[in-house]
């Protein structure tokens, strides 16, 4: 079993040796461990292109067109079991690279698309090297950690959730979080053997996870949150007793009795979260269907449509001049 460490913070600080401390007990427990300081890598932001579908719907690998350090992290990401990841909150979400890096890798490892297309490949006669590569369909798992300053957790509370966003398109399940907040409070977190102990006992859940399949490994985590799915604690309210879960799309049904707050999501919801492979099918259905839709509106407005663009075209626009400094 190989486990990677990813951290998004500075070197040798407290998301490095936090995501070191766990891949230390994780290889302990017989894990072949790897880590990536990830502000060493050059991970630019997505354009947009849909570059990806294209080449996965061709027959391609459907990886990024952009050329910077995705490729290397992308194939370390391929050969693990499974991910121990660590992103520092600076402004109340976790740091820009690591949304940057899930928006790159989102649509080209999303299981759903994969599958299709390996489908359609197998359909068409291909074999071997002509399919999706098979280590996209591996059953992997993560261990997340969310790491703040602020002694008030809700100054971090969007780290765990948005850090899921790396995870579910390649079907990564999440079986151990931690929102490491009060950083500023705590100084060091060497000087803090509770928390260290927490994190050892991470890399041990991951490193036990490895190989299992996904129906067999609960989620270890310390709280189980209010959504059974994500065990996150974020819920979108619209003036009825109907919720939804915004890291998963799945809608619940809220009670109140006194004090206590009751979420229920049924078993049918929990089934299409997009962290599982029904929610992740649901967006693939919806996405291959606007072809047939904007197509047409596109075509149907022809040149008047173009006409219309051109209005929009360098208007206001600063030009800015980068100076070239020796």
């Amino acid at each position: 079993m190989r486990i990677l460490g990813l951290s998004f913070g500075r070197k040798m600080k407290n998301c490095e040796i936090m995501v070191k401390s766990a891949l230390m007990e994780a290889e302990k427990a017989g894990a072949d461990v790897a880590f990536i300081r990830m502000i060493d890598m050059d991970i630019k932001t997505c354009t947009g292109c849909g570059g990806c579908g294209r080449s996965l719907d061709s027959g391609g690998n459907g990886r990024c067109i952009i050329k910077d350090d995705l490729p290397y992290v992308d194939e370390e990401f391929l050969k693990a079991d499974a991910i121990i990841v660590a992103a520092p909150v600076y402004a109340l979400g976790p740091s820009g690279q690591l949304k940057q890096m899930a928006d790159r890798m989102g649509p080209s490892h999303d299981l759903a698309f994969l599958t299709k297309a390996n489908e359609q490949r197998i359909a068409d006669g291909k074999t071997g090297d002509q399919l999706v590569d098979p280590r996209n369909f591996k059953q992997r798992y993560a261990g997340l950690i969310s790491v703040g300053g602020a002694s008030t957790r809700n100054w971090t509370s969007f780290g765990l959730p948005i850090m899921h966003i790396l995870c579910f398109p390649s079907h990564i399940k999440v079986i151990d979080q931690i929102d490491a907040y009060n950083m500023g409070g705590i100084a060091h977190p060497l000087l803090d053997e509770q928390l260290m102990a927490r994190v050892a006992r991470m890399g041990r859940n991951i490193a036990q996870a490895c190989g299992k399949p996904h129906s067999e490994v609960p989620f270890m985590g310390d709280e189980k949150g209010t959504c059974p799915v994500c065990n996150c604690d974020l819920l979108t309210v619209r003036g009825s007793t109907t919720v939804e879960c915004p890291i998963c799309g799945i809608y619940g049904q809220l009670s109140v009795e006194g004090d206590k707050v009751q979420v229920t999501f049924s078993e049918a919801e929990q089934k299409r979260s997009r962290l599982n492979y029904d929610g992740k099918l649901e967006h693939y259905v919806e996405i291959k269907g606007f072809g047939a839709i904007a197509g047409p509106k596109i075509k149907a407005a022809g040149d008047a449509l173009n006409d219309k663009i051109k209005t929009f075209e360098n208007y206001r626009e600063l030009k800015f001049h980068r100076e070239l400094k020796l």
